[in-house]
């Protein structure tokens, strides 16, 4: 299950975290077809992999010492965890948000791996366009049915023409020609993005900076609004925590009810947290009231050392649907607080999370709900 053999290598390869009993496997048909092609290209480094999910791509291609680019915290640790496995050198991993600093010369290969979200894919482009030169082997690689015509669209107007593979096991390759008339000319970057929110009542107005791979960039979703109606706490916390932050929206709302407390801010991606902090900043929330972390959910963080934990937990990784994040959040959450802190979530009612709190807590009670959401709260007894 957990075993990759290509052309290249056979590799021991792993989803992160791992999961007991895990039934899917840390590449798919893409990864395959790409690794391939790239051998009967006979390709040469340095090469450049942009959104590799669980190290697929950059383990198996370890020989050519190449550098990744990713969003994900997530799929940082599964490239470190799964380079360590098979006893390779582990590559050099860059967070899209940061700035990239231009290498010597330019990448003789690129090869992207397309992501869940066009606004992640057009990041990225946007990155690599000055590292691109005529000669410059770029390829892209995913499933049939999440290739979007804009996605293609998008590579064809930063970068240059475009020609579909065949399909092979539902993966298809996109090939890429640079062209250096598109590659030259200027291109505003479009994110971050500002939203402007007002608050219920309408006495108090914040400022959302969503950079490329969050959640809700031009608008709020109806989810969150109904949560914000919901967010004072009975008691007064010192330490609260805004776990799956996204932009920061819930912290920041949160603060508005407890501006005593100290708040901590955690996500998995990287232009999650950079939004967050940008948010608060730009709200003129204080900054010594707030602290911003990457993160594998609550991993590390201490147990006791919390009151209360504000979720709007996420059901998908990458593009696998499911409830295992919500569970880990749930978990670790209840780990985190302190006798008598609360956690407060909101979900799609279909989604069953009071059962799972009910198990987890030995409580839940239901604080409000609509058509189609309800908001739970969770007590550590």
């Amino acid at each position: 299950m957990n075993h990759l053999t290509t052309v290249w290598h056979s590799l021991e390869l792993n989803r992160y975290p791992k999961q007991k009993n895990e039934t899917l496997r840390a590449w798919d048909a893409a990864d395959e077809y790409l690794l391939s092609y790239l051998h009967e290209q006979n390709i040469q480094g340095p090469c450049l992999i942009i959104n590799d999910g669980f190290g697929a791509l950059s383990t198996s291609l370890h020989q050519l010492s190449p550098t990744v680019i990713t969003d994900s915290f997530l799929s940082q640790q599964s490239i470190i965890a799964n380079s360590q496995t098979n006893q390779l050198d582990c590559p050099t991993i860059l967070p899209l948000i940061k700035p990239l600093e231009k290498p010597c010369g330019y990448f003789k290969t690129i090869i992207i791996k397309i992501p869940k979200t066009l606004a992640l894919l057009e990041a990225a482009l946007l990155k690599i366009r000055p590292l691109i030169n005529s000669d410059t082997l770029i390829i892209a690689a995913g499933m049939v049915k999440y290739i979007q015509t804009s996605m293609i669209e998008s590579i064809q107007q930063l970068v240059g023409p475009t020609r579909p593979s065949l399909a092979k096991k539902k993966a298809r390759l996109i090939h890429i020609t640079p062209d250096h008339s598109l590659l030259t000319a200027k291109v505003k970057n479009p994110y971050p993005k500002e939203l402007c929110v007002e608050l219920p009542g309408g006495n108090r107005k914040l400022n959302l900076i969503n950079f490329a791979n969050v959640f809700g960039q031009h608008k709020l979703d109806i989810g969150s609004r109904f949560f914000l109606e919901n967010l004072a706490c009975d008691h007064e916390p010192q330490q609260i925590i805004d776990l799956g932050c996204g932009n920061g929206l819930l912290a920041m709302a949160t603060y508005q009810h407890h501006p005593d407390s100290q708040f901590t801010l955690v996500d998995e991606s990287f232009s999650a947290v950079a939004s967050a902090k940008a948010g608060w900043l730009s709200s003129e929330l204080p900054e010594n009231q707030a602290r911003f972390v990457v993160n594998d959910c609550l991993t590390g963080f201490a147990s006791n050392s919390a009151d209360y934990i504000v979720c709007n937990p996420p059901f998908h990784q990458q593009h696998t649907v499911g409830d295992h994040i919500a569970w880990r959040m749930f978990s670790q959450a209840k780990q985190v607080l302190q006798q008598g802190g609360e956690l407060r979530i909101i979900g799609n009612r279909h989604l069953g999370y009071h059962i799972k709190l009910k198990r987890l807590f030995g409580n839940v009670q239901m604080l409000a709900s609509n058509s189609k959401f309800v908001i739970l709260q969770a007590v550590k007894k």
